[in-house]
């Protein structure tokens, strides 16, 4: 069986000189063009894919900002006719009408205008909706943050009561003399509104799309009417879409509502608290690169094809010499000479010798089509705009492109023996660089967040990611991005200690006083690490609202919070938990201690006074105190046998201390 496989091999293969060069040359071209085309289609993908995330990105953040400015216009627009509204609108609902017709230009910002009192009933809309005028929405959200917060604000979305269609209203405080009097707002419909139907109409494209969500993860636009109102997908498929919810921002692959595999970019609009997100489908991605690879292809199959008859005449050509040398061979054979003539034999050297010049020349030539496609992704990196490196396996950097070095001021001379970590904030070497050697010994990739020395002395946040390079499977080295993330953490922290803090004094507010009595609790529950619970409202602070208006008792409110700042360790957390109400943990105290701090801040606040009208008003507190007992299971308890104990205190005459555990007892 062997032996006539062999036979039959044999019988296919060529055995003119002539025709194997022919058949081995051409095969050798063919394997060179599918090399060529197999390069340009790798390197096509990852420039198609670098190029598109850049386009997604620079989209994203226009939409973005155009979003933005959008809203701070009608926000702008609603302010001034804020401005323009009767201070007391309850009184005057026929000239707060009136002054919405006027304004009837705004509908080309709002598909409605309404005017809403302190107590949150709708005295005036453009245009008239039967059932919505006299309607009482004090307990809808925006009303309820517009009478605390009095700033502008967008809402999340909400079915209007009288409409019964899906709206977000702009919200502006109407404000007399400090005091909030009610509410314009600008109503926009989420499904017909002309604010999101230009959204909905932007295509990146054939098939991509822009879509807009909350931050709560609610869909605002998209293409698909079906998705409008509905909540997001969860993080478990969709996990770059809830990074973003977070605040997350950038560009990443993922895949469609769909399962569709795409690229993605999101962009956050803070001033309404919404997330803009920008679709490509990776097929339409790849369209262009695969149009390339095809005109190859055929480029590459015609030249070959134009090429068999010049080559099999060119080595015809070239091989006479060695026919002659063949004939004379075969003449010193027959006896018809004696001897083979030598210069017959130098020529025919010299004629393979230039063919193999002649595939040098070629084999250069191609060798040169590498170099430059090379140089031009040596231009690219070079061009990016996010900052890159290279390190060898060592973990030395070897290239890093400009982006980088207009980031940090440093070129590759600036770092020490190359090394990647040499200007890092010292309080992250250790951890970094432990972080660094693992990834070095493991190949596993870099991810992390540092604080970073520029050149200019500034400090900056980075976002560091760094892949180990591989060619089927033997490592080569190792690159990474740097993105300067500082804008965004100093807006995180920013917003972090907001949302904690009670804006007129400083001092904690309930969400962030209730955190950490859960952490003391679970400290308590864990390790018997003892605290004590302090909660107080302030007695005769209502005629100083009355007397002096809320100026006065804001300015009464702050001597306290600075007082009771004073008086307490800097481990004690102190919270307004609203009005005049406050409260304060004392982690790691007993109740002796936390009884003879009581007695002090009883004494304290009881000296504060504020003048006004050459009359002077002071404030008492009536407290209660309490610890955390073994039945305790949540906050709550402890917060209710504190207020009771305050409520006694107060009951019993005021000015004075109830410890609740005592009581209880």
């Amino acid at each position: 069986m062997s032996l006539n496989i062999s036979r039959v091999l044999h019988a296919l293969v060529p055995h003119s000189l002539h025709a194997r060069l022919v058949i081995g040359i051409s095969l050798g071209w063919l394997v060179l063009v599918a090399a060529i085309i197999l390069v340009a289609s790798r390197s096509g993908d990852q420039l198609a894919g670098q190029a598109n995330r850049a386009h997604l990105e620079y989209e994203a953040e226009l939409i973005a900002r155009h979003i933005e400015e959008a809203v701070a216009v009608r926000i702008d627009a609603l302010q001034r006719l804020a401005g323009r509204v009767p201070q007391d609108p309850v009184q005057s609902p026929g000239q707060t009408a009136a002054l919405l017709d006027e304004n009837v230009g705004l509908m080309a910002l709002f598909d409605a205008l309404v005017v809403i009192s302190a107590d949150g009933e709708v005295l005036a809309d453009i245009p008239e909706l039967v059932g919505r005028r006299g309607l009482d929405v004090s307990d809808r959200e925006y009303f309820r943050y517009m009478r605390h917060v009095r700033r502008p604000y967008v809402s999340e979305p909400f079915t209007g009561a009288a409409s019964d269609a899906p709206l977000v209203m702009v919200a502006v405080p109407i404000l007399a003399e400090g005091e909030f009097r009610g509410m314009l707002g600008g109503v926009v419909s989420v499904e017909d509104g002309s604010f999101f139907a230009g959204l909905r109409r932007i295509r990146i494209g054939n098939a991509g799309f822009a879509g807009l969500a909350t931050a709560s993860g609610l869909v605002l636009s998209h293409p698909n009417h079906e998705l409008v109102m509905r909540p997001v997908p969860g993080a478990e498929t969709h996990p770059e879409l809830d990074l973003a919810l977070s605040g997350w921002e950038g560009a990443s692959e993922g895949r469609l509502v769909d399962g569709t595999p795409a690229l993605q970019a999101y962009r956050q609009v803070w001033s309404a608290n919404w997330v803009v997100g920008v679709y490509l489908p990776r097929n339409q991605m790849m369209v262009p690169v695969k149009a390339f690879l095809r005109q190859q292809q055929w480029v590459g199959l015609i030249t070959v094809l134009l090429m068999l008859p010049l080559l099999w005449l060119g080595l015809k050509l070239l091989l006479r010499p060695l026919h002659r040398l063949e004939r004379h061979i075969a003449r010193v054979a027959r006896g018809a000479a004696k001897r083979v003539d030598p210069r017959t034999g130098m020529r025919e050297l010299q004629q393979v010798a230039d063919t193999f010049n002649s595939l040098e020349q070629q084999r250069e030539q191609a060798k040169s089509l590498l170099q430059d496609r090379q140089a031009f992704l040596d231009a690219v990196l070079d061009s990016s705009p996010t900052g890159l490196f290279i390190c060898n396996l060592r973990g030395q950097i070897v290239y890093l492109n400009p982006a980088l070095h207009n980031l940090t001021g440093y070129d590759l001379g600036d770092y020490r023996d190359w090394e990647i970590f040499e200007h890092l904030h010292v309080d992250e070497i250790n951890d970094v660089r432990d972080l660094w050697r693992h990834t070095l010994e493991t190949g596993r990739p870099f991810s992390r967040q540092m604080r970073y020395h520029a050149a200019n002395g500034q400090l900056l946040w980075l976002e560091l990611n760094v892949s180990r390079v591989t060619d089927d499977g033997r490592p080569l080295g190792y690159v990474g991005t740097v993105k300067d993330i500082t804008d965004s953490r100093q807006r995180e922290a920013l917003q972090r200690w907001e949302a904690e803090h009670d804006p007129l004094t400083g001092l904690l507010n309930r969400r962030g006083f209730e955190r950490r009595l859960e952490e003391a609790l679970v400290e308590w529950k864990k390790a018997g690490t003892p605290s004590a619970l302090l909660m107080f409202d302030l007695d005769h602070f209502k005629p100083i609202n009355d007397r002096g208006g809320h100026a006065l008792g804001d300015e009464m409110l702050r001597r306290i919070a600075q007082v009771l700042a004073w008086e307490v360790r800097n481990s004690d957390h102190v919270a307004r938990q609203g009005g005049d109400e406050f409260a304060v943990l004392l982690p790691s105290c007993s109740l002796n201690q936390a009884q003879r701090l009581a007695e002090k801040l009883r004494q304290a606040i009881s000296e504060i006074y504020v003048e006004h009208e050459d009359s002077t008003y002071h404030v008492t507190m009536s407290m209660g105190l309490t610890g955390l007992l073994e039945s305790d299971e949540d906050i709550e308890t402890v917060l209710a046998r504190a207020d009771a104990a305050s409520y006694r205190a107060k009951a019993a005459g005021r000015n004075r201390i109830v410890d609740a555990v005592e009581r209880s007892d």
